[in-house]
């Protein structure tokens, strides 16, 4: 689909087949494997003392925002009537939060969010939020990064403003304590590097030393091409001090290394010492038990496994000893996945425009061949039977819905239609996202209800890097079929990971409402329409025979209804329009 407003995926889908030519679609059904503990949470308060600053405070009071983070729960602070509100705390440095307690007063929130950032200003992302609170003293926890933390309401309990007597917000206990001189953890995170080469031109921007320490499986290091792709090629980091070698994980791109040694060194100039060697490498995901001992550590290629050169999204070294870093937060899986944590059931009077707490707009043209003009929230509203509406529309003439060519000064679009996403509103790490949709159905159209990582807005990143989850893609041009799908860096378009679902006795989805649901962890996704599984798909086996794994961060939800497109082509003399996707509510649990 078309990239969001400030940036965002140049293709979607299963649309962009031209781009992956060397890929075949894969459905992995194969049990679930355990995934890395999480830190735990500490209990020492972040916030106490730190600066404070809220969206107002109660006009003529004392109840200021630093009240609220004091320490005192005799003092707080309160705003002014009217929703949204927020109470915002510099935390002074990034920090690694995993928890917050919220003594409201008896003026509390029944539905808000607590959110991150790294600037204060913009930027924020979800960590935890809530439409059903009870007020008094909530202990929650959640997952997340940032210098900023805030509580962000939408919805009070009373007349009167929103109230705290106390913010509290705990930190991971990795984020300054030394770890445990026996216990194996993760020694190569953010420590310098150096390589043979690394690149950084239009072929791949940015694939730096840096980016294979990162613990992030969007990003990765490449050796320069302007050289030649040759042999030897090599990539090296400096674990801080000597540290006793346990396991390296390599998570090759498709640029791998068959022959290649994983090699230690006191120095990191000389007297490298093998601890690892093959000439048989299978690029993807290798996990490699090793035992070795130095401070320095590095995969020295010999033999490429393709034309190109080497590639890692990922090269980690853990053990003991060295001088780690704050260990990276891994999300914690959903406890209770059947905990309504976000909804929208869109009960509101006939022609009601969407809940702008929830939902934005997104306004412009689309792409892969799209036709439709996405308005802003002109083709988007309720019907008064508890359904949003996201109209897609032939305009007969332009008018005000389409943007108007300043030279020629007619409108541009034939068609108009909605897309709405939930970014600045609410993201989500693992749980349940479910929607009861009835498609809209006629030849040309593609109604879809899926979900981006926040990264692809937040910092950035491209897609497929970014990850993207279907949880349901529609074609009118077949009606009976509904297609689930990931994208990641190295399975997009045409070589995305996912499967169709065809209806019993032939039947058309845009007949009636069906319930579109992705159950997610992190071991893997469960795809199910009606309740009935259509995919399910294992993280292990994609890391181990497709690519990196980037859905253990926050995503959004989008929701729109398109014209054309490279996928469904383009609408012909049988197609009907208006053409409606109705969406009954859309639910996510945790």
């Amino acid at each position: 689909m078309q990239p969001p407003a400030s940036g965002g995926p140049r293709h979607r889908g299963r649309l962009v087949a031209a781009l992956t030519a060397v890929l075949t679609a894969c459905a992995a059904v194969v049990p679930l494997v355990t995934a890395e503990a999480a830190p735990v949470c500490g209990t020492a308060n972040a916030a106490q003392g730190k600066p404070a600053t809220a969206s107002s405070v109660e006009v003529g009071s004392p109840f200021v925002a630093s009240s609220a983070v004091d320490g005192d729960n005799g003092t707080r602070w309160s705003s002014t009537p009217g929703d949204p509100q927020w109470l915002r705390v510099d935390l002074g440095s990034t920090q690694n939060v995993c928890g917050a307690t919220l003594n409201w007063e008896a003026a509390y929130a029944t539905a808000y969010q607590i959110q991150v950032s790294a600037n204060g200003n913009d930027g924020w992302t979800s960590v935890y939020s809530t439409t059903t609170s009870t007020g008094g003293v909530q202990n929650v926890t959640f997952t997340g990064s940032g210098r900023y933390i805030r509580v962000y309401t939408t919805a009070r309990a009373t007349q009167w403003g929103a109230s705290l007597w106390e913010f509290a917000v705990r930190t991971s206990t990795d984020t300054g304590n030394p770890p445990d001189p026996g216990t194996d953890v993760l020694l190569s995170y953010k420590k310098p590097g150096t390589a043979s080469t690394q690149q950084n031109d239009g072929n791949c921007g940015g694939c730096t030393v840096d980016k294979a320490f990162d613990f992030d499986p969007s990003t990765r290091w490449a050796t320069q091409t302007d050289v030649g792709w040759v042999d030897p090629g090599w990539i090296q980091v400096d674990l801080g001090a000597t540290a006793q070698i346990k396991k390296v994980v390599l998570q090759w791109d498709p640029a791998y290394g068959k022959s290649f040694e994983v090699q230690v060194s006191p120095n990191g100039t000389g007297n490298w010492t093998p601890i690892y060697s093959t000439t048989t490498g299978t690029g993807f995901k290798q996990t490699l038990t090793v035992n070795g001992s130095g401070r320095f550590v590095r995969m020295y290629g010999t033999g490429r496994g393709s034309p190109y050169g080497y590639s890692l999204w990922e090269f980690q070294v853990w053990g003991t000893g060295g001088a780690p870093n704050p260990q990276p937060v891994i999300p914690p899986d959903p406890r209770n996945p059947k905990q309504l944590v976000w909804s929208d059931e869109f009960n509101t009077g006939n022609g009601t425009k969407p809940d702008s707490n929830k939902w934005r707009p997104e306004v412009g043209t689309g792409q892969n061949a799209e036709l439709q003009y996405y308005t802003n929230n002109n083709n988007a509203f309720t019907d008064g039977a508890g359904n949003l509406v996201l109209e897609a529309r032939r305009e007969v003439t332009p008018g005000s819905a389409c943007p108007v060519d300043p030279v020629s000064g007619s409108g541009t679009c034939q068609y108009t239609s909605s897309r709405l996403i939930t970014h600045g509103k609410a993201t989500w790490t693992y749980g349940r996202v479910e929607a009861n949709i009835k498609v809209s159905g006629t030849k040309g159209i593609w109604p879809a209800f899926w979900m981006l990582g926040a990264n692809i807005l937040d910092n950035g990143t491209p897609w497929p890097n970014s990850g993207e989850i279907d949880i349901m893609e529609h074609l009118g041009r077949e009606p009976n079929t509904a297609y689930q799908t990931i994208h990641g860096p190295s399975y997009f378009g045409g070589g995305g990971i996912g499967q169709q679902y065809a209806l019993p006795g032939g039947a058309d989805f845009a007949s009636a409402f069906h319930k579109f649901a992705v159950d997610w962890d992190s071991k893997g996704m469960k795809f199910t329409i009606d309740d009935i599984t259509v995919i399910t798909i294992d993280k292990a086996t994609v890391e181990a025979t497709r690519g990196p794994w980037v859905f253990d961060r926050p995503f959004f939800i989008i929701l729109n209804n398109a014209v054309g497109g490279d996928w469904p082509g383009p609408p012909d003399a049988t197609s009907v329009f208006p053409q409606r996707m109705l969406v009954d509510y859309v639910r996510v649990y945790q």
